[in-house]
Order: C-alpha cells, then structure tokens, then sequence
C-alpha cells in the first residue's frame, strides 16, 4: 500500500434549499476540486450519498455526477455508509489509490435534503424491523442518549448546550456555513423548542443541501499538482451492535473507540498527537460521546471540555473548527467532505480568521447511525515525512 495525499477541494455553500438539482451540485464540487488540483481527469469517483432514491428518485448517481462532471467513462461508484456515507466515499478513494487501482481519484458527497421530507428517511439507517416499525427515528434514538446520559451523570442542565454555542461561533467566519450569521448563547439553546426531549432544537443539525469534493494522489507524486498537499495517513472503519437495545452500555460507543484506535496504530501516532478533531456533532450527545469514547474525555466528563472552552480554537482539543455539523450544517452525503476540506485548509494555513496554532495532525469521525458504524481518518500537514 503506498502513502496518499489529498491535492483538491472543492465546495459549495450549504444553504437550507438550493435551487439547483442534485447533479449540478455534485458536479460543481468536483469541478472545483479539480481544478484546485490543477487536473482535467481522473481514474475513479467515488460519491457519497443517502437520500437521493428517497427523495429524488434517483439511484446510479456515481455514473451520473461523473457524466455531468465531464468524467464519462472512468470507474463511478455510489458508496453509502448511512449517515457517514461521505466519509465510506473518502475511504474508497483513498484505498483505490493506496492500492495502485487509480493513480488520481475523486470523493464527492451531495445532499438535497430539502427537496421532500427526510425524517422517515433519514429513520431507515435503523432496524426497520426492531426499531422503526415502534415508531423510532434517529433523533428520538439520539434523545433517548442524552437523556440516559443526564440520568447516569447528573450533569448541569446546560452542560451540552456549549456544544452548539462553539458550533455557532466557529461558523461566523466560514463562509460556506449555513449559520455564519447566527452566533448563540446556552440560553438560547435552553429556550430553544423541543424535538423529542430533552433534545431541543439548537441540540440539533439542520435540514439543509449541500456538496463537496476532494482529489486524492500518491504521496510521491503530490507536488507534482500541489505546493500543500494534506497527508491522508489512516482509514479505519468498525461497526457495534445495530441496535441501542443490544449494546451491553449504549453510552460507550464501541465503534467509535475501536476505529480511532484501529487509525492511530496505522499511523504510528498516539491520541496525544492529534491536534484538532472534526467530530460528528450532528447532535450536541453524540458529540459528548464520541470525545469519551476515543479518549480525549474520562466517561461522564466530555462535558466539561465544552463548559471549560477546551473544543475552542484555543483549547485541549478543538472541534468543529469551521461550524461542523451543527453550523456548517449536515448535508448527509457530503459532510465529512466538507470536513475534509476544512481539515485540508487548517493543515496548509488557510483557515482564515478560524485558523488554529500551528496544527499538524487531524483527526475526523463520521457516524453512521445512532454509533453503529464509525469511520475514522487521520491527516497530517505538508510538512509530513512518509516513509515511502
């Protein structure tokens, strides 16, 4: 297996409904990412996505963007992991060129979330036998989380809302984030109203539209298309128990904890070397959990790093550092695209005003489910020596 880089991104405002169609947002991004790797062509797309037969009738949308992008005619496959399909697109683009399969890939997720109703949808990632035929759905499964959560470590009433009050903050200077006009305080959080208790609204990811996409090549040739090309060290991926009722402790999210772990050794790097973290934070619990369960939290004190401002730009263990899923906003099939991306600009010194000091490792966790399947991914800067 050879080392790979990321030398593209492109990315679209995430906006609450774009005009435009599912195709030509897709297009658009890889678009842009090519032309930021400085390509015409490629060996391979891969397209994440989770809704597109639901909510545009559409299947085969790999072939379809690949068509639409000017690529008829290279290998285009469609790639879905739930609501971590994003991320099962990187990790197919960067095994297809780690492998020798491809020399240049593209990863490219797209969402049209707004065009139909995306709960019911968005609910068919559970057990459909087990679970949504009892009426659950992904948000009633998330609260059900939080509240065991409070019942199990009795913290303040407001101790998640900072969560969303970091999301919010970080958005202000992003332009391609659906909340860069709309700082929060934990007040507002509290008084927001409820979804399924005790999540409320501003615990929540918004409904919105979206696409990004990045360009994958082999590390020894990455300045060929790049003065900054960001290191793609590790791709790890493990799942857990399908169902929260199977799951021995459903506030340890096992998957979580065993792909981070899985990543690190593939990269020869401790959890002490990442110095920010682009997390899943599709609700202000599942943020919590997952900084438990990889390790950056003892269980029951994730908390305390979001009351203490360690997630800031400035703290322990910066996370959503652009808005993630919160603020940036959550358009399934390309979120972890777009946190590709903004990985990519923290690690080359191009995150502007959001910038952070001198990072060199990242890590990035998308959920699939309510923690059933995890990926993780570990980058490192342009600085990066590779054994080649």
């Amino acid at each position: 297996m050879r080392p790979v880089c990321i030398i593209g991104i492109g990315q679209i405002p995430v906006c609450r409904r774009h005009t435009a169609g599912l195709r030509t947002l897709a297009a658009q991004a890889v678009r842009l990412a090519l032309r930021d790797a400085g390509v015409e062509q490629v060996d391979a797309l891969y397209a994440g996505n989770m809704l597109a037969d639901e909510l545009q009738n559409q299947k085969h949308l790999a072939a379809l963007i690949a068509d639409e992008s000017g690529l008829a005619g290279v290998e285009a496959v469609d790639v879905s992991a739930a609501t971590a399909a994003g991320a099962a697109a990187l990790r197919l683009a960067y095994l297809a060129v780690s492998s020798g399969e491809a020399d240049l890939a593209v990863a490219v997720g797209v969402e049209k979330m707004s065009d139909g109703i995306a709960t019911p949808a968005l609910a068919k990632a559970l057990d459909a036998e087990r679970e949504v035929a009892d009426g659950k759905t992904l948000v009633g499964q998330n609260a059900w989380l939080m509240a065991r959560y409070f019942e199990t470590y009795r913290p303040p009433a407001d101790a998640l809302a900072y969560f969303s009050v970091n999301a919010h903050a970080n958005a202000q200077h992003n332009p391609y984030a659906l909340f860069r006009d709309r700082p929060i305080t934990p007040a507002d959080v509290l008084a927001s109203r409820f979804i399924v208790p005790p999540i409320r609204l501003l615990d929540c990811s918004p409904i919105c539209d979206g696409a990004a996409a990045v360009v994958l090549a082999p590390a020894d040739r990455a300045r060929e298309y790049t003065a900054h090309p960001v290191h793609l060290l590790a791709s790890s991926v493990a799942t857990d128990r399908f169902r929260l009722d199977d799951r021995a402790d459903p506030l340890f999210l096992t998957a979580a904890h065993h792909s981070a772990r899985l990543a690190l050794q593939r990269a020869g790097l401790e959890l002490r070397d990442v110095d920010f973290f682009e997390l899943h934070d599709a609700f202000s619990i599942m943020a919590c959990l997952l900084l438990e369960a990889v390790g950056f939290a003892e269980r029951g004190q994730g908390w305390k790093l979001a009351v203490e401002g360690e997630i800031g730009l400035c703290g322990r263990v910066p996370i959503a550092t652009l808005g993630g899923l919160k603020a940036r906003g959550h358009p399934i099939g390309a979120t972890a695209l777009y946190q590709t991306c903004e990985i990519v600009l923290q690690l080359t010194g191009r995150a502007g005003l959001n910038q952070l000091a001198d990072p060199h490792i990242a890590m990035l966790q998308s959920v699939g489910g309510v923690g059933t399947t995890v990926l993780t991914h570990l980058f490192a800067g342009p600085d990066h020596r590779p054994v080649l």
